[in-house]
Order: structure tokens, then C-alpha cells, then sequence
């Protein structure tokens, strides 16, 4: 459910409808404040459930909601619109109930509602953001975390980071060899799930013009470019690297006007692969971890909390978090396994 004191509950009480196959893991009560916050009491009933399995027993308009363990009972107390404890211990353990209902097969895909980072860091969690956390869950038992990587897609731009929620004197040190190749495997290794077995990967340069053969930096000649060369040697379909300012644009498909030349750009850090999507719309917008064992898909927008409580939200990237989750899962589900 996200955060309960931002708009997360809210938006699944408005995309809700005739979803029996669906559950909502976080407090009853807070879902039900949301319902009718949006306006539906009338036609949508809240269910708390035990189990997975007792969502078979339910019909259209039933709302199923597991209690996770670890919630605190005051939740529904916490304040709407602010941040607070309660609401980031909340979020974390949704987020655990459902990695484990994932681990053993229960549940096919997890879509996760905004959380809010200052509340989960109020909340004694030493995690960032959803990503991190859902990585560290994840993990088989003593075993090491898998390297995930974020993708955040619309209809039509999907972009990869290499570097995620650090800062950006960080994000410089941490555009390696290393997290380039690996980020080039992750990405072609992935894109079968949504129907591209061979994607055309582009890959954007740290520095401007793509370091200007030099003028403008070096990361691009010592790191960058061996990296999509090791990459090609793999027979990863990647090129560049290319000037930031205009390969998203060439990689924009927007048929019959603008077919893109790329099937998704690997970006270096957050905000410079995350600025061009959010541009076309952060409606559209789905936040996909790649490299989980399990598909996980989320809007691209935050808790939002000048709209909490207001029944405004609009819900539209979370359906579209929600359709994107339900493609990859087929996808995984017919896909062969990934190289190792």
C-alpha cells in the first residue's frame, strides 16, 4: 500500500475494480479510509484475509487486504500529508510480507504504491528506497544481494541506470567498468520479459557531447566505451556511448512520425535518465527493477502529500504499473532462463 500517510492507498482504491486475482498488502484500515476518501464506499468492500488463498473466495468489488507482520497497529493514526514513523515501519514491512508471498510462489508479480524516504529512514531502515530494500529481501538466505538495476518506461522510452540514489559526486565514482558492463548484461538480459530478446541498447555519456573525444572528461574513453565493446563481445546488441543531450531524443519511438532508433538507453545516473521520461508524462510513466527473482513494477511519482486525503490522485501510472507487471510476468513465465 506505500505510505499510508501519502496517496499510495488512495490510488489503489481508485484503480480497484472487479480484481479478485489482486491483493493489497498493508492495513484494512487504512484502506478503508482511502475508499472512502475517493469516493467509493459504496461499491467497494474492504476484506481483510489471512492468506493468499482466501482471495479465491472473493467477487468483484471485494478489496483483499493481508496485514503484514511487523505493522504497527497505530498506523491508521499516523497523520495524513506528513512524514512519520509509524508510516515508514508500514511501508517496510508491506514490502517484506509481499518478497516472501513472492519467494514462495504465492504471488506472481509485486506492484508497490510511493513510500516516502524520510519515513523510512525514521523508521530505523538503512535503505534509500524501495529498490534497495526489495534487493536486500530478495537475496536467497546467505547468499550476497543480486545486482538489480532501475528502468523507468512509458510507451515510448525505457531507460536503465547505472547509478542509482546516491549523490552526484557518487554517481561520477561509481560509473565503473564494472557497473557499465553489468548494467549492459542486466538490461539485455531482461528486455525479454517485454518482448524485445535482441533490444538495441544505447548507451548515454557521463560528460557533455560524450566527453568530446576527451576535451570534456575521459570517462567515456577509459570506461565507458570498452565496457559496450566488452559488451558487443557478448553479443549484446549495445553502442555508443552517445552525447546525453540528444540520444534520448533519437531513442524516443513515437511511430508513425518518430520511430526510435533504440530500444532503450542505459543512462549513467539518476536524474539524467529519469528527467527525459518523466517529461512525457508521469502519468505513463512504471519504475521496473530489473534482476530481481521476481517482477516488481511501481509508478514513477512519489507520496504526494498535498494530495493526500483529497481523493485527487490520479491513478493512472500505477494502472500502468500494473500492466506492465502483469507483461512481464507472461513474459518470465515463457521466457527461457537468463544466462548465467
Amino acid at each position: 500500500m506505500g505510505d499510508a500517510c501519502g496517496i499510495g492507498p488512495e490510488i489503489i482504491a481508485k484503480w480497484w475494480q472487479g480484481r479478485p486475482a489482486a491483493l493489497v498488502i498493508g492495513c484494512p484500515a487504512v484502506m478503508r479510509r482511502a475508499v472512502l476518501s475517493v469516493g467509493r464506499g459504496a461499491e467497494l468492500r474492504v476484506v481483510p484475509v489471512a492468506s493468499v488463498g482466501d482471495v479465491a473466495g472473493l467477487v468483484a468489488g471485494d478489496m483483499a487486504v493481508l496485514t503484514p507482520t511487523g505493522l504497527p497497529v497505530d498506523v491508521i493514526d499516523a497523520p495524513l500529508g506528513q512524514i512519520d514513523e509509524r508510516a515508514g515501519r508500514a511501508a517496510a514491512a508491506s514490502i517484506r510480507e509481499a518478497v516472501r508471498l513472492a519467494q514462495q510462489g504465492l504471488v506472481a508479480g509485486i506492484v508497490t504504491a510511493p513510500l516516502h524516504k524520510e519515513a523510512l529512514s525514521l523508521a530505523g531502515e538503512p535503505y534509500p528506497g524501495h529498490t534497495e530494500l526489495l534487493q536486500a529481501e530478495g537475496a536467497p538466505p546467505g547468499q550476497p544481494p543480486a545486482p538489480v538495476r532501475m528502468m523507468l518506461a512509458n510507451d515510448q522510452l525505457k531507460t536503465v541506470l547505472v547509478t542509482i540514489h546516491v549523490s552526484l559526486r557518487q554517481a561520477i565514482e561509481q560509473v565503473t567498468y564494472d557497473a557499465v558492463l553489468e548494467t549492459l548484461r542486466i538490461t539485455h538480459d531482461s528486455a525479454r520479459l517485454w518482448g524485445q530478446p535482441a533490444p538495441r541498447i544505447a548507451v548515454a555519456g557521463l560528460n557533455p557531447h560524450a566527453g568530446e573525444g576527451g576535451l570534456f572528461g575521459d570517462e567515456e574513453l577509459r570506461i565507458i566505451g570498452p565496457a559496450i565493446e566488452a559488451a558487443r563481445a557478448m553479443g549484446i546488441d549495445a553502442s555508443g556511448p552517445y552525447a546525453p543531450d540528444t540520444v534520448f531524443m533519437r531513442a524516443r519511438h513515437a511511430p508513425p512520425e518518430h520511430p526510435g532508433e533504440f530500444d532503450v538507453v542505459v543512462a549513467m545516473y539518476h536524474d539524467q535518465g529519469l528527467i527525459p521520461v518523466k517529461y512525457l508524462g508521469l502519468d505513463q510513466g512504471v519504475n521496473v527493477t530489473l534482476g530481481l527473482p521476481f517482477v516488481r513494477t511501481s509508478p514513477d511519482h512519489g507520496t504526494a502529500f498535498d494530495l493526500a486525503g483529497t481523493g485527487r490522485a490520479d491513478e493512472s501510472s500505477l494502472a500502468e504499473a500494473a500492466r506492465m507487471a502483469r507483461l512481464l510476468v507472461s513474459g518470465r513465465q515463457a521466457a527461457p532462463a537468463a544466462r548465467d
